[in-house]
């Protein structure tokens, strides 16, 4: 009985996932106005509780940010997001983030996060890959408090370094395996 109630529940988050990752995802997708606003926003945040991501700013070859991940899951989960591509201060372009996972999860999260984009080559990626897997391709560095203490624009040598703040609600870890970053018109 355990084992179908399972079952029936990891049906309805998956059904609940593809509902909110297509369809009413798309039709609710924010404006552009809205992304670069809160795209923004959440640049400013991240800049006055890290002063090693205001330094890698100066710096970087393109700043993307997603304000607003939303993430849930139970045992299947999924999160989704929308953020806007920043090239010498001006909106280059706008992406979603998606990723689907599986395994020992509960619980509803909203984080923002942002990526730094330090070599010509890591932005050309983003560019023509048509759907950017994180995992493959540039490498990535995911700074954390203590990490990011150290951090320089002479220190910094990745191709791509990853800040994650924000975060509001409970959910079981929290990562970029399996997210696929994709360009959308806005």
């Amino acid at each position: 009985m355990m084992k179908e109630y399972r079952h029936i529940i990891c049906v309805w988050v998956i059904i609940f996932f593809a509902a909110m990752i297509t369809g009413p995802g798309l039709a609710a997708a924010d404006s552009a106005r809205k992304i670069n606003r809160e795209s923004e926003a959440a640049l400013k945040k991240l800049f006055s509780e890290s002063p090693a991501a205001a330094e890698l700013a100066k710096t970087a070859k393109a700043i993307l940010v997603f304000p607003g991940m939303g993430k849930a899951g139970f045992i299947v989960g999924g999160q989704y997001g929308e953020g806007a591509l920043f090239k010498q201060g001006n909106v280059a372009g706008y992406y979603n983030s998606v990723s689907l996972s599986y395994g020992l999860q509960a619980g509803i999260q909203k984080y923002s996060y942002v990526l730094f984009f330090m070599t010509d080559s890591a932005l050309a990626y983003l560019d023509k890959s048509g759907g950017w897997e994180i995992g493959v391709g540039p490498s990535i560095v995911v700074v954390d408090k203590g990490a990011a203490t150290g951090l320089s624009t002479t220190t910094a040598k990745a191709d791509i370094y990853a800040f994650f703040f924000g975060q509001k609600g409970l959910m079981a870890g929290l990562g970029l395996q399996g997210t696929k970053i994709t360009r959308i018109d806005k």
